[in-house]
């Protein structure tokens, strides 16, 4: 413990394990990992109150290289895991670690099913829009035409949209945030850690090896104002250093607006992260930024709900089962109440 005029502060907690830190340098991943690791310190929690579960791919590697307990998973189920020990162990600060190939591919049908149930755990999607571990090929990301290991010709399939996809599945918490801009992921992450439920983050993670660039219209500093949003609870939807607005038309549509003599920042739309409804059209301004007049790409946190989460839900049936019948007989559950005797 340190002192400070007279009072006693925790020591500061490095969560950085001994493990070597094996990503590609220049990898977008050595960021986020620092981000993550300046909140833990921050949180004041203990090494043994965080878990960290992950899949298979360059980010799953994340557990290694912290020094809290972790489970390094197989492709795609890391969902299952966390569904169980949140069942059991609601105290804990449970994190997901996961890519667009981990998360959206092989494990798109347990993705979806952590959300809609609400379990408390902050899920990292690392959304690089390739498959980097297995060097190179096309993910459910991978924009139309993308030529890679195993599309030489370019890529037919239509991409998800991510975000669009977790608000369909009723994620109470949705989020983007990008690997080059450490302030706002960090202020994005300490939002999701204190939400109670299912916290999802995507983040724009530049793989400088297999698809370098692929958001580099939204990092540049050229290409940034144009074509990023930062939305904010309660400020309007401005973008281009303020010169441009999306305000919400009589036919309920986004329309993007010159700021002027015509319009002021007061016509915008007037960003509400509990809206429901505006969020789903939020979610949506996905367009291709190299299309003329197409919509920013929005950062930031699109939708906060309190609903009750699974835990609480699963935890207090429990106590109500006890109540009524005490702590049961699992050989007397198991065999039934009908019995048929064989030969």
């Amino acid at each position: 413990m340190s002192t400070t005029n007279g009072t006693i502060a925790p020591e500061k907690v490095d969560f950085s394990s001994d493990q070597e830190v094996r990503w590609c340098p220049g990898c977008g991943d050595y960021s986020i990992l620092k981000q993550v690791e300046t909140l833990l310190e921050q949180s004041g929690r203990k090494k043994e109150e965080i878990v960290f579960i992950s899949g298979i791919g360059c980010s799953s590697r994340f557990p290694y290289y912290l020094d809290t307990y972790g489970i390094h998973g197989i492709h795609g189920r890391a969902p299952a895991i966390v569904s169980g020990l949140r069942s059991v162990r609601p105290d804990l600060s449970v994190w997901m670690i996961t890519g667009d190939g981990d998360a959206l591919s092989i494990g798109g049908n347990h993705i979806i099913h952590l959300l809609r149930r609400n379990v408390d755990v902050n899920i990292l999607l690392f959304n690089n829009e390739i498959y980097g571990l297995t060097k190179g090929q096309y993910s459910p990301t991978s924009p139309e035409g993308a030529v890679t290991r195993s599309t030489p010709m370019g890529s037919i399939d239509h991409p998800f949209n991510p975000l669009a996809l977790f608000k369909g599945a009723d994620a109470t918490f949705i989020a983007r945030a990008m690997d080059r801009d450490p302030k706002q992921l960090r202020e994005v992450l300490a939002r999701a850690d204190a939400h109670r439920g299912a916290s999802m983050v995507e983040i724009y993670q530049n793989c400088n090896v297999f698809n370098d660039g692929a958001f580099e219209i939204f990092t540049d500093k050229a290409t940034k104002p144009m074509h990023t949003l930062f939305v904010e609870h309660g400020k309007p939807l401005t973008f281009a250093n303020g010169t441009k607005g999306i305000c919400i038309s009589s036919e309920m549509k986004p329309r993007i607006i010159d700021i002027g003599p015509d319009f002021s920042p007061n016509d915008c739309w007037v960003h509400d992260e509990r809206d429901n409804f505006k969020a789903s059209i939020l979610v949506r301004l996905f367009d291709d930024p190299r299309k003329e007049n197409a919509f920013p790409r929005p950062f930031g946190v699109f939708y906060v709900n309190d609903r009750v989460t699974h835990e609480e839900k699963l935890n207090a049936q429990l106590a109500r089962a006890r109540e009524l019948k005490g702590d049961g007989d699992l050989d007397k559950l198991l065999s039934g109440e009908r019995t048929w005797t064989i030969g």
